[in-house]
Parts: structure tokens; C-alpha cells; sequence
């Protein structure tokens, strides 16, 4: 199985959430607010596509890479998540250097906020993400799905409803 930037992102944030993505059971499309994520991807930078190419490899797909810079432009709605951010471009940087595309940098860019973070990759987060690589592979492939989190890290999630329907009170 090849892992994705959504994988490594699920991973970070809530290992439920990367099981049941991962096998099937994806609540992405009837959430509000990925779609709203959505919207401003699509309409941040209109003219982004005309200067950057989209790639697809080893499981990836980034949407925006300056190819004669080496930058990855990954867009995100709110810094909310932040670590995981980071990690999953850090992660795009680590495939495109194992398929020989080396001296990357990113650009997590946050339009909403009129922010942006560069992102580099070390050879200890190098280190870090095989591992994280195998974590990954392990969770997805375990016959048990995990425990749910605490309902107030939960509330914005697609998978709220999903993972605490019949819940008495949805108190958080």
C-alpha cells in the first residue's frame, strides 16, 4: 500500500481518522468545512496553475511545485494543525527526494491568515518519517479501528458524527 499526504496528516492527527480513511470509510465530502478548505485552495491563488505544475508519485499528489525553484505549495485553510501540516509537506519533500528530485524546500501557505511557513527537511525528520512510514502502514492495516479522542479535540471533524453517533448529550 502507498501512503498518501492525507495518510501522513491523518496520522498526526488522529490515528481513528487515518484507519478509517485509509479502509474505506471517508466523510470528506459531506463535510462543510472541507469544502470550505476546498474553496480556498481553488480560489486563493487563481492564476496558480498557469505557472506551477501539479505532480503525482509514489502515492502522492502535490498540487502546486515550482519545478525550477523546488518549492512544494501546499494551501491550507486555518494553522490550526500546524504540526501535522509541517509534516505531511515534509513528507512530499522526502518522496520527491527518494525519486530523485533533491534540494527541495515547501511553502505552507495559509491565505485566510496571510501567512506563510517555509519547510525543510533534515536528516533526523528524514529518519523520523521511515518510521512513521512503518506506524502508518501497521495502524492501517490493524483489524481493530482506534478508540475515539476527546469529543472537544473532535467537533470540527468530518468524522464527528460518524465516531459519536448515539453518543447521549454529544457533550464535549
Amino acid at each position: 500500500m502507498r501512503i498518501t499526504g492525507t495518510h501522513f496528516n491523518y496520522y498526526l492527527i488522529c490515528h481513528r481518522k487515518l484507519w478509517l480513511f485509509a479502509n474505506g470509510i471517508q466523510m470528506e465530502s459531506n463535510s462543510d468545512l472541507v469544502y470550505e478548505g476546498k474553496l480556498i485552495h481553488e480560489s486563493s491563488y487563481p492564476r496558480r496553475s498557469d505557472k506551477y505544475e501539479e505532480i503525482e508519485i509514489d502515492g502522492i499528489k502535490i498540487d502546486y511545485f515550482d519545478a525550477k525553484k523546488k518549492v512544494v505549495h501546499e494551501i491550507k485553510k486555518s494553522d490550526k494543525k500546524t504540526e501535522a501540516h509541517e509534516w505531511q509537506v515534509k513528507y512530499y519533500l522526502y518522496v520527491l527526494e527518494q525519486n530523485g528530485i533533491e534540494n527541495c524546500t515547501g511553502l505552507l501557505e495559509y491565505p485566510r491568515l496571510h501567512k506563510t511557513e517555509e519547510v525543510f527537511l533534515t536528516q533526523p525528520e528524514r529518519e523520523a518519517i521511515i518510521e512513521m512510514q512503518i506506524k502508518i502502514a501497521s495502524l492501517i492495516q490493524a483489524e481493530q479501528c482506534p478508540e475515539k479522542l476527546s469529543k472537544t479535540k473532535c467537533k470540527n471533524c468530518s468524522y464527528f458524527d460518524f465516531c459519536y453517533v448515539g453518543d447521549e448529550g454529544m457533550r464535549g
